[in-house]
């Protein structure tokens, strides 16, 4: 089992933990976290876009001009595709992207985010995650002192609105409670913190 170093939120070492290795010691499966990326994207895909076919344009009920004799090819409608201001042909209408992936995949997605993060060295473990009120200033400073830079996805054991609204208006940085975590937003941040007792809550759930 790989020991990672404790910091408080003042970037201080406090102490050493214990990461189980079924969790976060695995050998990341880069294609099912790519599968479940793909899914994750599909799903949140409002798949609203709609085009008017030449049947839903208004107008173009009368033949343009007669059949024979104009030297013109044959025209039924003004609101057929080739012309200017007619319906569109074979255009996107109102659909579902919504699929669904097997369980095992994305249990193995989650542990495979998880065990690349340890890794690349880019989890950061705080002792007690917490903030008095609603001050931006104290996880700005948190992470000035765990030197973050880029951004950072912050997790907790429970969701905490103090700490949500405290990190909310800083550019880069996302909020999330253990029970809420994807693959995506694992992977999109650059620097996973979590909460001790976010870690012993991740392990509990996905050790089994």
């Amino acid at each position: 089992m790989a020991n990672v170093p404790v910091y408080d939120m003042n970037g201080k070492k406090v102490s050493e933990t214990e990461l189980n290795d079924a969790v976060f010691g695995i050998q990341p499966n880069e294609a099912v976290m790519h599968a479940v990326v793909v899914n994750y994207l599909a799903n949140q895909r409002q798949g609203t876009q709609s085009t008017l076919t030449r049947t839903e344009v208004a107008g173009g009920g009368r033949k343009p001009y007669r059949q024979k004799g104009t030297g013109h090819a044959r025209q039924g409608s003004i609101r057929a595709p080739q012309w200017y201001h007619g319906g569109v042909a074979l255009g996107p209408k109102p659909r579902s992207y919504r699929y669904t992936l097997n369980k095992k995949v994305r249990r193995l997605a989650m542990l495979s985010a998880f065990s690349q993060k340890v890794l690349d060295e880019n989890l950061l473990v705080i002792d007690n995650l917490a903030v008095e009120g609603f001050k931006t200033k104290t996880i700005v400073k948190m992470l000035d002192a765990l030197k973050v830079e880029g951004k950072a996805l912050i997790v907790t054991q429970e969701a905490d609105k103090h700490v949500y609204k405290s990190a909310a208006n800083i550019p880069g940085v996302k909020t999330a409670a253990v029970n809420t975590l994807n693959v995506y937003d694992i992977l999109n941040y650059d620097k996973f913190i979590v909460s001790k007792g976010a870690v012993a809550k991740i392990e509990e759930v996905y050790a089994k």
